[in-house]
């Protein structure tokens, strides 16, 4: 089988770059998640350059591309197009510009897989080496936490949550999820090898079991939803139902003594040895799904061929038929176990909408729908309604739920990818993105339907079985990620349009729809004719390639400049205690580097009023509010220093704006307080409490 995808890869030169991909999206799975600009932003040369060589290796031509991934593609650009033009009127332009960068990235990922036709051996190679390294990151991350010491849990799994390697449990969850269920779904493939559906089924099990230690109850919303629209959507509902059986066992049998592991959550200390038994319980429910799995794969194999035509339709019948009574059985005795469906619809509302509440009496799991999204959800609505066209502006919902939200959080993010579109993007943007995301899902139904031009009958349907394993792991990050902040993982966004757009690669395409295939002659006329349509083919090339290397380049810049803007901040907050003046400088490279961004002013200012430089700190804060006038911070400590100098008015002018941007904080309002009563504000006090708050968090 792995000499068969060799073969296929060699066929298919453009699957090299994609490899490049996916090896970056692995590294990428095991700090973070990708998350902070400094990971991805190179991450996105990366993947430009990736672009490039595969445009060096096959050359391509757009018309050759199904119409349904052309709109898909357009669609993209233009949302990312339009992501930049927020930047225009959005509150904070540094972080719209962060945002549309990170959209960019997604554009870039989706063409590196979109753009290139896979054969059925080429795309499983890439979908299941993928699949496979984040087993090994799975195996690896269970192997340290039983190396961890009683102290070092506490870092790995704060609360009883796993948040290692991501650093955020519900990101965590996400991250082994999106590889179950192609994991799942390539394990039922009969194109497949015994050995290789043994392992990605055992895989599948340990990927599972992961993610049950970060308690995550977006995945617990989301898992159900992607099972329905797999049997619902997808073709092999028999065959699912067949491998589910080991696999879901599997997972059950490891279940309880996984979820033990956070009773800290119930009041309970984590034990080291309650962790070691979930993960030797975790390793072996693996091995039992790949054992169960590998011996049904062998003897299916075996079977096939001695089972006649009809004999295999009856076996098929019956496996139909047991599957539809177990599915009744669910059915019946979850409506058994939930009771009343329409009173528990009300207390899951009444749970959401009261935020968090204590989980001393029951598992975390099982402890309602209660958390602050109900109050992100309302001011986004609020914002999208104020807003409608054009939105807020990419990433700037943090500091209108400052002003308007009720929670003690600070989110900078909707918690909904759908949310995220319209109150950041308006109307606009909202409809462009669902335009390409309907083109895109038509081109990967075309991809289920197979009969590729040029295809082999077994290569159409390991084609057919890759797209649906592809579609699904996108759709569950999709789906989990209505719920939660995911897109702004780039570790998990990036992964997710890359197996959108290998499954958009296997839509069929007509004959003559080669990659790189030559343009075709001019059948008949003279000799001018041809030479005047060669002239033009000639100056219709050049003209893209200017094109192309425009937006290259401009790809570059947007990328690596708030990204080495960042390193120089990054450098100079570790330097200033012993090196204050070469950090002053560095700062000023990171504002020459971004001129959107005030974070360099910010922090320049704040090593200032460690030093008792006011004057510095006041001409920093004032340059960092002239590209943010809506930054709290800046205002605030300009406020205090205003009062310290006895500028009273100025004083009461800045404090009061600096209540109004950040209402919830008490410092503005406590400070404002003192200033109107005629007293001078202490800068040192004022940052001592703010130093305070920041440990305390």
């Amino acid at each position: 089988m792995m000499a068969n995808l060799t073969a296929s890869a060699r066929r298919a030169p453009a699957t090299v770059p994609a490899i490049g991909a996916l090896v970056l999206f692995v590294i990428w799975s095991t700090d973070q998640a990708g998350f902070p600009m400094t990971h991805w932003a190179p991450g996105g040369l990366i993947v430009l350059l990736l672009l490039a060589l595969a445009l060096w290796l096959v050359p391509l031509r757009l018309a050759s591309l199904p119409l349904s991934v052309r709109v898909a593609l357009g669609c993209l650009a233009a949302y990312t197009a339009f992501s930049f033009l927020t930047i225009l009127w959005a509150g904070v332009s540094a972080e719209a510009w962060e945002g549309a960068d990170r959209t960019l990235l997604y554009l870039l990922v989706f063409a590196l897989f979109a753009c290139w036709r896979q054969q059925g051996g080429t795309a499983a190679l890439l979908l299941v080496g993928w699949v496979l390294a984040l087993v090994g990151v799975a195996v690896f991350t269970l192997l340290h936490l039983e190396a961890a010491s009683s102290a070092g849990l506490q870092t790995l799994v704060p609360g009883g949550r796993l948040e290692y390697p991501t650093g955020y449990a519900n990101a965590n969850a996400a991250q082994w999820l999106m590889a179950f269920w192609p994991a799942l779904l390539m394990a039922r493939s009969e194109r497949l090898t015994w050995p290789l559906r043994a392992l990605l089924a055992g895989g599948a099990a340990l990927l599972a079991d992961v993610a049950l230690l970060s308690q995550s109850r977006g995945s617990l919303f989301a898992t159900p939803v992607i099972l329905v629209l797999v049997f619902a959507l997808l073709p092999g509902r028999v065959r699912t139902f067949v491998l589910l059986v080991p696999v879901g066992g599997a997972i059950a049998l490891a279940a309880r003594p996984v979820l033990r592991v956070g009773d800290r959550l119930n009041g309970e200390e984590v034990v080291l040895g309650t962790l070691h038994h979930a993960v030797k319980v975790s390793f072996a429910s693996a091995v039992v799904a790949a054992v169960l799995v590998g011996v049904g794969a062998f003897l299916e194999g075996r079977l096939r061929s001695r089972l006649s035509g009809d004999s295999e339709r009856r076996v098929h019948r019956g496996l139909a038929a047991i599957a539809l009574v177990c599915l009744v059985g669910v059915v019946a005795g979850g409506l058994a176990a939930a009771g009343n469906p329409v009173t528990r619809l009300e207390k899951a509302w009444h749970s959401f909408k009261g935020g968090y509440t204590s989980t001393t009496d029951k598992d975390r799991l099982l402890s309602g729908l209660g958390s602050n999204r109900y109050d992100f959800y309302r001011v986004a609505l609020n914002e999208f309604v104020a807003h409608p066209v054009g939105g807020i502006g990419v990433d700037n919902f943090q500091q209108q739920y400052l002003r308007h939200g009720r929670s003690t959080e600070t989110p900078r993010y909707p918690h909904s990818v759908e949310l995220r579109a319209l109150v950041e993007t308006g109307l606009v943007g909202t409809l462009i993105a669902v335009a390409g995301l309907i083109a895109a899902l038509l081109a990967v139904a075309r991809a289920l339907r197979g009969r590729g031009a040029g295809r082999g009958r077994d290569d159409d349907r390991l084609a057919a079985a890759v797209a649906a394993a592809a579609l699904a792991g996108f759709g569950y990050w999709f789906v989990h990620g209505s719920v939660d902040w995911l897109w702004e993982f780039a570790g998990l966004g990036a992964p997710a349009f890359a197996l959108l757009g290998l499954a958009c690669s296997l839509a069929p395409r007509g004959d003559g729809d080669g990659d790189g295939d030559d343009v075709p002659g001019v059948d008949g006329g003279s000799e001018r004719a041809r030479r005047s349509l060669r002239l033009r083919a000639s100056r219709a090339t050049l003209a893209g390639a200017a094109v192309l290397l425009l937006l290259a380049l401009g790809t570059i810049y947007s990328l690596a400049s708030p990204w080495l803007s960042q390193l120089e901040v990054q450098s100079a907050a570790r330097i200033w205690p012993r090196a204050p003046r070469k950090a002053y400088a560095r700062l000023e490279e990171a504002a020459s580097l971004n001129p959107l961004s005030d974070e360099p002013y910010r922090v320049a200012g704040s090593i200032a009023l460690r030093f008792g430089e006011t004057g510095r700190a006041a001409r920093q804060f004032t340059l960092a509010l002239g590209r943010s006038p809506e930054d709290a911070y800046a205002t605030l400590e300009l406020g205090a220093i205003a009062s310290s100098r006895g500028e009273h008015v100025r004083a009461l002018t800045l404090l009061t704006r600096a209540a109004a941007l950040n209402p919830r904080e008490p410092l503005p309002s406590e400070a404002l307080a003192i200033a109107r009563k005629g007293g001078k504000l202490s800068v040192d006090g004022l940052n001592r409490s703010i130093l305070l708050k920041a440990r305390k968090l």
